[in-house]
């Protein structure tokens, strides 16, 4: 699985203005509803009930929230950066500024889990997180993520 087959140069925010994790996931929400054609509301739903679980600020910067709905029909990805980094009860304490939300359908099994690992694993590397901090262009965002992705074996 490749970023790059789950994102669309649409599905990328170069500047999120939020100021708190919830308005953040808010408007992800809303984005994310009008790629998929879904209530936002619905999207916000899901996301918070994951989050109640556990926060998925994964640490250094990066949080990686996501969700499942069953009228989605496939995974689907958006990536944010943030203009001021903000509190996301990230597992290090640390303000994230780098978000990439995943929606995927309730069916999607495995598929879900190698999505969330895809993403984990770009945003895990040093070079990448430091050359996506520093651009503000969607399209050369788009270009970065989805060149440093490579296919994983499954």
């Amino acid at each position: 699985m490749r970023l790059a087959d789950l994102l669309t140069s649409e599905a990328i925010i170069p500047t999120l203005k939020s100021n708190t994790k919830k308005q953040a996931l808010q408007e992800l929400s809303e984005k994310a509803a009008e790629i998929c054609g879904l209530p936002a509301r619905e999207i916000f739903d899901a996301l918070l009930q994951r989050e109640r679980l556990g926060s998925t600020g994964i640490g250094n910067g990066i949080a990686i929230p996501h969700g499942k709905l069953a009228r989605v029909k496939s995974i689907f990805g958006i990536f944010a950066r943030l203009e001021r980094p903000i509190d996301f009860d990230a597992l290090d304490g640390a303000p994230v500024d780098l978000v990439f939300l995943l929606i995927a359908p309730e069916s999607s099994g495995a598929d879900h889990l190698k999505a969330l690992a895809c993403a984990a694993r770009m945003l895990r590397d040093p070079a990448v997180v430091a050359t996506i901090r520093t651009t503000r262009d969607p399209s050369a965002l788009y270009s970065i993520i989805a060149q440093t992705t490579k296919p994983h074996a499954a």
